[in-house]
């Protein structure tokens, strides 16, 4: 098999797949395509959750490793004029889903035609709903994990900024607990000339804020990772009328979950601190988000000896992004990887693109890893 064979098929999984971007668990037209090629190999192909596709490789050994693409898109309208732009309105591959179903659907294809057997069966995994509510979780919990045996997973994500096509990881903490923060204070509107007949539900919400900064700032030390930070801030109607109502939008993240669950208690406090200093009743809202990525330390060091010099490069710190590859870590040791994408716009924008070359590196990646054992 060429490398020019290879990076042909990549370019054509990755393009295919771009034009049809789907949303969260609603992938008819993604999962069609997935089966398609998977149905033309010598695999056991099967779906365990709602719209998830996973193919396993038997090759009569008593453990199987996993490696796993998300499939879902985003809403985004794409503005980057490629001739393969996404044909779907208001949805786009603005996070590199389609370049991980590529170079797993080439890792499909490469297993298939291995004329030795490698040491472990192998389980792809094909899942929903990464950008929004967790399908890695239904995944999990469907028991296949325990069914094949699988012994470790592997994971990847194109990532700009990172040099062009080199791999990067680390041992232990990768990516943060990530948890959306809904803060809603209600107060009383009165005539601004008559402040005391009414309750500031802003002036609360700046003590508030204030309170929550500090706290994140000064009570935990630098060694614990953390963010905590409000995107949006809404309040009141009108400039002459104390303002009845804010409301504030942000996100918590930390990188464990003893730092977390202080900062969670820590802000139940401060409402009610608030609350007492202003007559404002607040409500606080923590969605439960995703666990923090945490690389399995011996795995790392295995893969690492076994790759020798092809082992990923070693990532300095944690990134404070969330990835629900983090629920497959609760269950069997895992290894997220990052895929260098170059000097290119940010994951997320409506212009996102990359040099599908890297696809390649990714994919010989992969098939580098057949040959470990865990």
């Amino acid at each position: 098999m060429t490398n020019t064979s290879s990076l042909n098929r990549l370019v054509r999984f990755r393009r295919d797949l771009h034009q049809i971007p789907e949303l969260d668990r609603d992938l008819p037209k993604t999962l069609k395509y997935i089966n398609h090629v998977l149905s033309g190999l010598n695999c056991l192909v099967f779906s365990p959750t709602r719209s998830s596709a996973c193919a396993y490789f038997d090759f009569g050994r008593e453990k199987t490793a996993a490696f796993r693409s998300d499939m879902d898109a985003l809403p985004i309208s794409e503005r980057t004029f490629l001739p393969f732009m996404s044909l779907h309105e208001n949805k786009m591959h603005a996070c590199g889903h389609d370049g991980h179903m590529a170079m797993l659907l080439e890792l499909a294809v490469r297993v298939d035609s291995l004329t030795e057997p490698p040491p472990c069966n192998l389980l792809l995994i094909f899942q929903p709903a990464e950008e929004t509510s967790g399908g890695a979780e239904d995944i999990c919990l469907s028991g296949i994990l325990e069914k094949y045996n699988v012994s470790h997973i592997f994971g990847f994500h194109l990532w700009p900024g990172l040099p062009e096509g080199e791999v990067y990881t680390k041992s232990g903490p990768m990516l943060a607990r990530s948890s959306e923060l809904d803060v809603d204070i209600y107060g009383k509107s009165s005539h601004i000339a008559r402040p005391s007949e009414g309750l500031d539900a802003l002036y609360a919400q700046t003590l508030f804020i204030k309170s929550a900064y500090d706290m994140e700032k000064s009570e935990l030390p630098p060694s614990e990772l953390r963010l905590l930070r409000f995107g949006k801030a809404e309040s009141g109607t009108v400039r002459n009328a104390i303002s009845a109502k804010s409301s504030l939008l942000g996100s918590m993240r930390a990188f464990s979950d003893e730092t977390f669950d202080y900062m969670k208690k820590r802000l139940a406090e401060i409402a009610a601190d608030t609350q007492r200093l202003t007559g404002c009743d607040i409500n606080i809202r923590l969605s439960e988000g995703y666990p923090p990525v945490i690389n399995d330390s011996k795995l790392y060091d295995a893969v690492c000896s076994f790759l020798g010099p092809n082992a990923p490069h070693a990532l300095k710190e944690p990134f404070m992004i969330a990835e629900d590859f983090s629920f497959y870590g609760k269950y069997v040791p895992s290894l997220f990887f990052f895929l260098g994408a170059g000097d290119r716009p940010s994951l997320h924008s409506r212009d996102f693109n990359f040099n599908e070359g890297i696809l390649l590196r990714g994919a010989d990646f992969y098939t580098r890893l057949l040959g470990f054992e865990f």
